[in-house]
């Protein structure tokens, strides 16, 4: 899917089921597990307390599930694919599968899985699955979003 890694937003009648590409890795630090319990106000001691974590099932610390689903937004956002022609994000579905941990790298594959028209608004909803990878190729999290997106001729393609 090299049209996704092009600077500005795709359209809606741009998208093709089946297309694919992935992020650039990111990895997780000591500073975003903090920040984000900070910012969340999730203090959990599976992610905020080393001693405490050694004793359970993972045997260190796990990055918030939720913390990585927002890395994941900003991996997909960085592939420029959203730039200015998303209208508004409606739905997502979400799984974990595996835990995060402090350096670990993860990257983002998106495919688009299915496009809807909606005529009224001019545009469509591009339904994506999702794949949060980590360095070893294994998937953390999956799910899909749903996007509503404006056509290019202020049509639904």
């Amino acid at each position: 899917m090299a049209q996704l890694t092009r600077p500005h937003g795709l359209y809606f009648d741009e998208f093709t089921p089946g297309d694919s590409v992935e992020s650039a890795g990111r990895t997780i630090t000591e500073t975003d597990i903090v920040n984000f319990a900070a910012l969340s106000g999730d203090w959990n001691l599976i992610h905020t307390n080393s001693e405490y974590a050694q004793d359970q099932p993972f045997g260190q610390r796990i990055a918030h599930g939720l913390l990585i689903l927002s890395i994941a937004s900003g991996l997909a956002v960085r592939l420029g694919f959203m730039e200015e022609t998303v209208i508004a994000f409606r739905s997502l579905d979400w799984k974990f599968a595996k835990p995060v941990h402090i350096g670990d790298t993860i990257r983002l594959r998106v495919t688009v899985d299915e496009t809807k028209a909606v005529p009224r608004i001019g545009g469509g909803v591009v339904n994506f699955k999702l794949e949060v990878i980590n360095q070893n190729d294994e998937v953390c999290q999956r799910g899909h979003w749903d996007l509503l997106c404006r056509g290019s001729e202020g049509e639904a393609g």
